[in-house]
């Protein structure tokens, strides 16, 4: 059993993915979910016409070209977030001295 599986408690069957595969699917899925909240949240209080970088004029982005860069960002951001608690969750666990 690899060890995300195994700080998950899932089982491994014969057959079943790799470890890497795995674990990018612990990260990736999640993280695409909450990034596509995310957009919504965010949007829902922001206008995407009125984004400006650093106050200067407004973005002569489309609306679709808006989202869909603010969800990739989202994603990128928040799957980074989960890889580290992942990395983090898979240490040996020092004794103590």
């Amino acid at each position: 059993m690899d060890d995300a599986a195994d700080e998950a408690g899932i089982e491994r069957r014969p057959g079943d993915r790799p470890g890497l595969v795995r674990s990018a699917m612990f990260i990736l899925w999640p993280s695409f979910f909450m990034a596509g909240v995310t957009v919504a949240l965010v949007f829902a209080v922001v206008d995407p016409s009125d984004l400006s970088w650093f106050g200067a004029a407004p973005m002569a982005l489309p609306r679709a070209a808006i989202y869909t860069l603010s969800f990739l960002i989202f994603w990128l951001l928040i799957s980074a977030a989960s890889a580290m608690s992942l990395y983090l969750a898979q240490q040996q666990k020092s004794p103590p001295q």
